[in-house]
């Protein structure tokens, strides 16, 4: 199994930058549902978080991701600590004290390293289910609340779209992305299959666990002319519903309208089965039922009646694990697309920490060209004037040429601020700023 870890080269070792870039993080692989479930946010948490966020820890650039699976707050900030931000988490979720939750947690404070897990992450290599297609939708969208809020400058923009440039590559280059590999994805590929030739089709989605909320989800992304789910908690059924935009059909009446559905998906826990043969009475058209429960909830004879087709757990399980071994036979060439994406990202973002640098000495190297040139553009023709203009800058361009790729140079080495240093004591730099702003 993938051990969650991307192995760099000795040619990638990376320098620490200073662009701060950190990540605190809850997910199925520290905390159970019960404790992630807490600390889910919706939409619109997330998006009144981020502003939180931003106006009271002062983080420059900031990215909500929050899933069924994990909760993960991205910031681009110096000063930021876990425990401003999970403090802010618990408001927004009206935990009266979230700190005592910390140990669930995963705080990183390594640009690279917060780098790479979000890499992991948005290529289904940290998800429950390996190469999980739906992650890549839920980063895009979170980046898309991050940009619509202002909240994605230089550092996120650049980070999430090599990050897509990856997904990409991952796609088109390996077979990590083939398939269906979880059950709720298997389950509503199936369930698209088996009504593919059949005019408006319609779903229903019995339970209210991890499993189905994934099958209705799933369901939703197309194919079905009218989806609904039902549950013996009417009020947490009707709330999912509402969020997920299906119809929702209250628990004393769903056995009624099976008429309705030409395919039935169950995920419950019930020590008795909740459909018999007694319920297939007045059977109209092809029923395909898809029961993902265990013990089972549909009995095995109703498999017997005509028109009726009926899936169990081990059955969609096994069109799985052939995508899941493939997957997994994949992971090593998603590891060597990720670690070279990634470099040229930090290649990237180590040359941030030199632009203001260099604008400082352009500026210093400008103002010196500048005083030089009213020393003799007195009396001068116009033509002379221009001449002279378009040779100083020229030389001042080509004195700028070398140090630029020195600095760049030394950035690929992690040697950038010692170089810094040297160009601000020898050109004086701040000062030269200084009275330019003058």
């Amino acid at each position: 199994m993938y051990d969650g870890n991307v192995v760099l080269g000795p040619s990638q070792n990376f320098h620490r930058m200073q662009v701060r870039f950190k990540v605190l993080s809850i997910s199925q692989e520290q905390a159970p549902l019960e404790i992630r479930e807490l600390f889910h946010l919706t939409a619109d948490q997330s998006k009144s978080l981020s502003g939180q966020i931003h106006q009271v820890v002062g983080a420059e650039e900031v990215l909500v991701l929050s899933t069924c699976n994990r909760t993960e707050i991205y910031v681009v900030s110096e000063d930021c600590e876990a425990t401003s931000l999970l403090m802010l988490l618990g408001i927004e979720r009206g935990i009266p004290n979230p700190t005592l939750y910390h140990p669930y947690f995963q705080w990183k404070t390594d640009t690279e390293e917060t780098a790479l897990h979000l890499f992991e992450v948005s290529m289904g290599l940290r998800s429950q289910v390996v190469g999980d297609l739906q992650i890549s939708n839920q980063v895009k969208q979170a980046y898309a609340l991050s940009a619509e809020l202002q909240l994605a400058g230089p550092f996120l923009h650049r980070l999430l779209h090599s990050i897509f440039h990856t997904n990409k590559r991952v796609q088109q280059e390996t077979a990590y992305r083939d398939g269906a590999a979880s059950v709720s994805y298997a389950s509503a590929e199936l369930a698209r299959e088996l009504t593919g030739i059949l005019q408006n089709p319609s779903a229903l989605v019995v339970g209210m666990g991890e499993m189905a909320q994934d099958v209705a989800r799933q369901l939703t992304s197309g194919g079905f002319n009218k989806i609904s789910i039902t549950n013996r908690t009417d009020e947490k059924a009707a709330s999912f519903a509402q969020e997920i935009g299906v119809d929702h059909l209250p628990s004393q009446e769903w056995k009624s309208h099976l008429a309705e559905f030409q395919v039935v998906v169950l995920a419950v826990a019930a020590e008795q089965p909740l459909l018999t043969l007694t319920d297939f009475a007045s059977l109209v058209g092809p029923k395909f039922i898809i029961d993902l429960s265990v013990p089972r909830s549909v009995s095995a004879e109703v498999s017997e009646v005509p028109g009726v087709i009926l899936y169990d757990i081990d059955e969609i399980k096994s069109r799985t694990d052939e995508v899941l071994k493939k997957r997994l036979a994949s992971v090593p060439d998603v590891q060597a697309i990720i670690a070279s994406d990634l470099a040229s990202f930090l290649d990237w973002s180590r040359e941030l920490t030199i632009s203001p640098t260099i604008q400082k000495l352009k500026d210093a190297l400008e103002q010196i060209r500048m005083e030089e040139m009213s020393k003799f553009i007195k009396g001068a023709a116009p033509q002379e004037v221009e001449m002279m203009d378009k040779v100083t800058k020229s030389m001042v361009n080509k004195i700028m040429k070398l140090p630029v790729l020195q600095l760049k140079a030394a950035c690929k080495r992690g040697e950038q601020e010692s170089l810094i240093d040297v160009l601000n004591d020898l050109f004086d730099l701040d000062k030269a700023k200084a009275m330019a702003n003058d």
